[in-house]
């Protein structure tokens, strides 16, 4: 895979800004299928001081298909997406804010984003990558709790991953099935990650100081499923460590 092009520009701490909106809670619908991925977002926005401007929103390598606003689909004469960025000049102090795009992981070789890596589908967030799976405020100070809904084909992508923790998954039409997580504490979107591939599961469980037992895996292809170990210790270790 070829590296991103070119050098990140110098940011400097003295031209920081707070967010002008902040989004509290991110809902994503994921719908993988070969050379097309279909990324529906709902976002709950909120204003932040007293301002009055419009939102605007990163946003690289997505073909947006349609933007709603509290329910209500705009029209191309009340937004703006460029290359970088989606504006939306008016909008009011909470709303909640749906778009639809699509991207292709497997032509995405910038190793950011949502990417096709072997056997797998793989996200790299840290720390721009976000931006080229939905449209964001693609920055560290916008925290926020997501809830993310992965669709594939069983053959394909047995195993869907994201953040948090599993709610709900069954099977669809077409051998295709859907996997729910929700993580509920709020993060920045670099945190974000999510996975859909053939893996296999290394598992281990961990007692912690209260005697709750956690169960533990660690999901690799099936050919290095024995070369786990060493990374299973150290998990352990750090999980034992931070009680300590």
């Amino acid at each position: 895979m070829a590296l991103r092009e070119g050098l990140p520009g110098t940011i400097y701490r003295k031209d920081y800004a707070a967010p002008e909106f902040t989004v509290t809670t991110v809902d994503l619908l994921v719908q993988i299928s070969p050379g097309r991925t279909e990324v529906t977002a709902t976002l709950d926005v909120v204003r932040q001081g007293n301002g009055q401007g419009g939102l605007r929103l990163d946003g690289e390598q997505l073909s947006l298909q349609w933007i709603e606003l509290d329910g209500e689909r705009l029209t191309e004469h009340q937004f703006i997406a460029g290359d970088s960025e989606l504006r939306v000049p008016t909008v009011p102090d909470r709303f909640s804010l749906r778009t639809c795009v699509t991207i292709c992981p497997e032509e995405n070789t910038s190793l950011e984003g949502f990417y096709r890596s072997q056997s797998a589908y793989c996200t790299q967030c840290e720390a721009e990558g976000f931006r080229k799976i939905t449209y964001f405020p693609d920055r560290p100070d916008v925290l926020s709790v997501y809830t993310v809904t992965l669709e594939a084909d069983r053959a394909e992508c047995p195993v869907l991953l994201s953040n948090g923790n599993k709610i709900s998954e069954e099977d669809l039409d077409n051998g295709r099935h859907r996997v729910v997580w929700h993580d509920p504490f709020p993060k920045p979107s670099y945190l974000f990650a999510m996975v859909a591939g053939d893996l296999k599961p290394v598992s281990d469980v961990f007692t912690t100081c209260s005697g709750r037992v956690v169960d533990l895996n660690i999901w690799v292809e099936e050919k290095d499923v024995g070369y786990c170990d060493y990374a299973m210790s150290a998990l352990k270790a750090a999980m034992r460590w931070d009680e300590q």
